[in-house]
């Protein structure tokens, strides 16, 4: 008789697994082993950090480490608090609205974790996520526990949320929404009226809506600059924000929650347990991150011409792109509909994109364009798109 095996959580042990895995699975059967790849799958942008962040953070690194705390050195709360009164015209209170997060991925994830409870007697076990979507918030409800209802986001509502789309039996046994906006992959950005109509829903079923806004400073029309959630009010709503892609620093693993006083105390009870504070050398490099906002026009700006090429080509192949209104992505229709076999042709040719399918229901048929590389790797990319283009049929 064999030994019993040790018990592993069954959402490891199921079939699937995170979409960039298995892109990066797709990369190294068929990417071509004599060129350099040019990789826009992952949001991880190429640009240098710049240098007034990388020399803040050495010269912070400690002699001697000690533990950082949860809630995070109070001048990089007040530092946000300023950020957030010059970007949207909002004031917190960096004492009772403000909590340091790891890069905000890690944070997204463990939301659920301290919102559903199933032996609490409380019937809002469910969690609405619009899709396609970022992976992560289906993982970290999947591991609270939660209940998960998709809703698709439609193409001609310009891939942008309408809850009324979601049934009063639903939100009456919801815990969170989450709002990604600008949104990831397809670059829809979400108008005041939107969120007024949002925010009127929570607070009558009484769920939390958290507004993911990992792009924010990444807009090309001053007309459609992406909001924040918490311009429509702080009771239910909690926003986050990041520096990965404001200042180009995903490795630093340094962003912020903001939002209701309730949820971000409750937060500051929760986190300690699970040992997410902040090293203090990288609040230093946040500090200077969030107090200076010339560098972030300076990167948009770079974004801006690579767009405009890709833009360009795009319509000269006759390409579809819909909505990528903000963001760096570019959310690209597949003239033949088969969007896993286009990333494989490009692949092939030493172009890493991602198929809409691996993000969710209602993604079939897209490409996401995550504009990471430099400029240069961009203009070899189009070059090399060339040859993938003439085997597509529009």
């Amino acid at each position: 008789m064999s030994a019993p095996q040790p018990p592993l959580n069954h959402l490891l042990t199921e079939p699937g697994e995170y979409p960039f895995v298995t892109l990066e699975k797709k990369v190294k059967a068929l990417a071509p082993a004599d060129r350099k790849l040019i990789h826009f799958g992952i949001g991880d942008p190429r640009e240098q950090t710049p240098a007034f962040i990388r020399d803040t953070v050495r010269a912070a690194i400690p002699e001697v480490s000690s533990y950082p705390t949860v809630a995070g050195d109070p001048r990089l709360r007040a530092a946000i608090a300023g950020w957030y009164q010059r970007r949207f015209g909002v004031t917190l209170d960096p004492e009772t609205h403000v909590l340091p997060a790891n890069g905000t991925k890690e944070a997204v994830y463990l939301l659920a974790f301290a919102l559903i409870s199933r032996d609490g007697g409380d019937p809002r076990q469910t969690v609405v996520i619009p899709s396609p979507a970022y992976p992560v918030y289906e993982q970290g409800a999947r591991f609270a526990g939660a209940d998960i209802h998709f809703t698709p986001l439609r193409r001609e509502d310009g891939w942008r949320f309408d809850p009324s789309r979601v049934s009063e039996e639903v939100w009456a046994k919801t815990a969170l929404l989450w709002l990604n906006d600008p949104h990831n992959p397809t670059g829809s950005v979400l108008d005041a009226a939107a969120y007024d109509k949002v925010m009127a829903v929570a607070r009558r079923f009484g769920f939390w809506v958290a507004g993911d806004h990992a792009y924010d400073e990444l807009w090309f029309d001053a007309a459609k600059m992406p909001r924040s959630i918490l311009q429509h009010g702080f009771e239910n709503a909690i926003a986050f924000h990041t520096l990965s892609k404001r200042s180009a620093m995903t490795g630093y693993r340094s962003g912020f929650m903001a939002g209701d006083p309730r949820l971000i105390a409750a937060l500051r009870r929760f986190r300690p347990s699970v040992g997410v504070a902040t090293p203090e050398f990288v609040q230093a490099g946040a500090i200077a991150a969030w107090s200076d906002d010339a560098h972030t026009a300076v990167l948009r700006q770079r974004y801006a011409a690579k767009r405009t090429r890709f833009l360009e080509y795009f319509a000269r192949r006759g390409w579809k792109v819909e909505a990528s209104e903000a963001t760096f992505y570019l959310w690209m229709r597949v003239p033949d509909g088969d969007d896993v076999g286009f990333a494989e042709r490009l692949i092939r040719a030493g172009v890493v994109a991602t198929p809409g399918s691996y993000l969710g229901s209602g993604g079939e048929g897209f490409i996401r364009w995550a504009l990471v590389p430099t400029l240069a790797e961009c203009e070899e990319a189009l070059t090399r798109l060339d040859a993938v283009a003439d085997t597509v049929a529009r």
